[in-house]
């Protein structure tokens, strides 16, 4: 009897700047925290609700824009978090402190 061996699902998720459906380990996750902190989450571990963009500042300039992702997270994000935020995703950071 042969066994089959059966392929691994690749978790899928959406951008909230581009739209496109992309692997969840591409894309950059924006976490709000259950205390209501706003950052950036590259492991994707962090708790709280997370909400994904790609990797570069143009997808997440429009989630901004378009407030996707104040809609996202559920909350209404000040403008000096997310200038912060736009600030490390373009040094390549993830936003956490080591």
């Amino acid at each position: 009897m042969e066994v089959k061996r059966l392929a691994k699902k690749i978790p899928m998720r959406q951008c909230l700047g581009c739209r496109e459906m992309k692997p969840k380990r591409e894309l950059l996750r924006v976490v709000r925290s259950p205390e209501g902190e706003v950052a950036l989450d590259s492991r994707g571990k962090l708790p709280g609700r997370g909400a994904y963009v790609c990797p570069n500042a143009d997808c997440f300039r429009k989630a901004v824009k378009s407030r996707a992702l104040d809609r996202a997270l559920e909350v209404k994000i000040p403008d000096e978090v997310m200038t912060r935020l736009a600030g490390l995703l373009e040094e390549g950071n993830d936003g956490q402190s080591s």
